[in-house]
């Protein structure tokens, strides 16, 4: 794989408008009028949160990220896709550089809701 280039310069303020958080995925389930989307709902300690990703043709068995942590941004408009809503955007690594794609989680537990940044 050879890097992308890096984007352009944001400030700290741009950055600070993302809130990425940790949530538990609680479940797993297909998307019907989806080729790719897969409907995970997310425990975020607080409230639970319906969010769509499209791993379902990156991965064997996309139920295998069950009781799994992942990363999580969580202030984007609502968006219906396929006739389903979401509710945020699943923080992965790798499918922008074309390798098979993996969840961006913490090392170790943290409370669901924590904050990334």
């Amino acid at each position: 794989m050879n890097p992308a280039p890096i984007k352009e310069l944001i400030t700290f303020d741009d950055f600070a408008k993302l809130d990425i958080r940790v949530g538990t995925i609680t479940s797993v389930s297909a998307v019907e009028r989806s080729d790719k989307l897969m409907k995970l709902m997310v425990d975020f300690g607080d409230h639970t949160r319906s969010i769509l990703a499209g791993i379902k043709q990156e991965r064997e068995n996309p139920q295998e990220i069950e009781g799994k942590q992942a990363l999580f941004v969580v202030n984007l408009p609502e968006r219906k896709m396929a006739g389903e809503v979401s509710q945020g955007m699943l923080f992965d690594i790798g499918f922008e550089d074309k390798i098979t794609p993996c969840l961006a989680m913490p090392e170790c537990q943290v409370p669901n809701g924590c904050r990334a940044g």
